[in-house]
């Protein structure tokens, strides 16, 4: 997939038009990661709108005693690290890559002059940030009334996607990370899956055998 597909599959550059568009791509250059890189830390200075081209990156915080929590997962046509373009304040998250991953960089000062001349391109912006904003109240819904069984039960199903047979694409640490509690209780949450016959699993291989009751459990 060329830059400018790319780019224009993200709401933030999809109706651009062609010049402006061309001037984007121009800018933009491709950042390649091993597993583990980090992208940017927590507070760091923001300069870059990155969009996914391959790969997986994981946004999360850390608390005072180094836990983890996953706040989102990139993949693919994903856009992120945009919030900084309009505030200027210091990266929200870190970001670092789940696996071997590459990332289209576009620099914060063409974007910011494209807005200057057209600010008609704001309400893509708009679209965007309302877009965050009902993924943190969803997020925020899913602390308060879901168990760890529950959030382990949603997680599991938005990486599986349509597929009843996946590869988990990151570790057990990192899937506790996304559910927001220990390893421990997620792997017990997991095995009562399995006991249930609504989840095989070896290693890192899963297979949904009761889609159903699996919904059902993270609603």
């Amino acid at each position: 997939m060329s830059h400018t597909t790319l780019l224009r599959s993200t709401l933030l550059f999809g109706e651009l038009d062609d010049d402006s568009m061309q001037q984007i791509t121009n800018s933009s250059s491709e950042r390649s990661l091993r597993r583990g890189d980090v992208l940017f830390s927590e507070e760091e200075a923001p300069d870059y709108v990155y969009v996914v081209v391959s790969g997986r990156i994981a946004i999360a915080n850390r608390s005072a005693d180094g836990r983890e929590s996953v706040v989102a997962l990139m993949e693919p046509g994903d856009l992120f690290g945009e919030m900084g373009l309009f505030d200027g304040s210091g990266r929200s998250a870190e970001a670092r890559a789940l696996e071997a991953s590459t990332v289209l960089a576009v620099p914060y000062d063409p974007v910011k002059g494209l807005y200057q001349r057209k600010p008609e391109e704001l309400w893509n912006v708009v679209k965007l940030l309302a877009g965050r904003l009902r993924s943190m109240d969803e997020a925020l819904a899913d602390s308060v009334f879901l168990d760890v069984t529950g959030r382990t039960a949603k997680r599991l199903l938005e990486l599986a996607g349509d597929n009843d047979e996946f590869v988990l694409p990151i570790t057990q640490e990192e899937l506790a990370g996304m559910v927001g509690a220990s390893r421990e209780r997620v792997n017990k949450a997991i095995a009562s899956f399995v006991r249930l016959g609504w989840l095989d699993q070896a290693d890192r291989r899963y297979v949904i055998t009761n889609r159903e009751q699996l919904s059902i459990r993270s609603r």
